[in-house]
């Protein structure tokens, strides 16, 4: 498989019922996946019709999941090119801004 690419496969023991959408497989006994009431991440707003601001909460696409996601704290916005702070705590941010 390439990025991008959706896999299945099968577990011994395990019934098709029991797995749903969104779930993540990994070695139980190696380091394994954990979850994560929040995390942190930059973001680009690309064709966003208005403003962003703390509390908004769109509906992400990871892989084949669709999950609300909250946007707690706007922490700063920032170059799209250079990863470079250009304004802490702002208000909102807009179609073309890059944000952490």
């Amino acid at each position: 498989a390439v990025p991008g690419d959706n896999v299945g496969f099968n577990v011994k023991s395990v019934s098709v019922k029991e797995l749903r959408r969104g779930y993540v497989a990994g070695d139980s006994k190696n380091n394994p996946p954990k979850g994560a009431a929040d995390f942190t991440a930059q973001v680009i707003v690309l064709n966003h019709p208005g403003q962003i601001s703390n509390g908004y909460t769109p509906v992400l696409d990871c892989h084949t999941a669709h999950i609300a996601c909250k946007f707690a704290e706007i922490k700063e916005k920032c170059d799209r090119r250079t990863g470079k702070t250009t304004e802490q705590n702002p208000k909102a941010i807009k179609s073309g801004d890059a944000a952490i």
